[in-house]
């Protein structure tokens, strides 16, 4: 993709979430132990929920329509395909490690991607909406990491 708006953007990050949660609901129904199933249905859920707060920039009532019609030339595509082709390809052997590793490399992949838009971006209202969604993904992450830590201690 070489030009895209910071809609487009921000609608294939709610997509992306909502795929995840779907994998994550798949990966929780099949052979895994009852620990694994329990932190794959609480991931699923978090996708949701991230999917969602991303989908309100997107409302036709949202304050952001400014930022969201911005143009960017970017040569890389979203590197969405390769994560979610490697997430259902490894998780053969799934233990809480595993699953932990797995949604904090998905999440990381976002945090670059945001960090990178914010670094090129062309306006100051543009880099400000992409440190605040970095800022608030980096919170979930902690949060999601404490969780589940919780999760493998019981």
């Amino acid at each position: 993709m070489r030009f895209s708006q910071v809609k487009e953007l921000v609608s294939w990050a709610a997509d992306y979430h909502a795929q995840l949660a779907s994998s994550y609901t798949v990966l929780a129904a099949g052979p895994v132990s009852q620990r694994v199933s329990m932190a794959l249905r609480y991931l699923a859920e978090h996708e949701r929920a991230m999917q969602a707060s991303l989908a309100q920039y997107l409302n036709d009532d949202s304050e952001h329509h400014g930022v969201l019609d911005t143009w960017f030339d970017d040569a890389t595509d979203f590197p969405h395909v390769l994560v979610l082709n490697r997430l259902s390809k490894g998780m053969s052997s799934v233990d809480m490690q595993t699953v932990l590793s797995m949604a904090l490399a998905t999440h990381r992949t976002l945090q670059d991607l945001y960090a990178h838009r914010a670094e090129c971006a062309a306006t100051s209202a543009e880099k400000e909406f992409f440190e605040a969604l970095l800022g608030g993904h980096e919170g979930e992450v902690r949060r999601l990491s404490r969780d589940m830590q919780r999760l493998e201690d019981y």
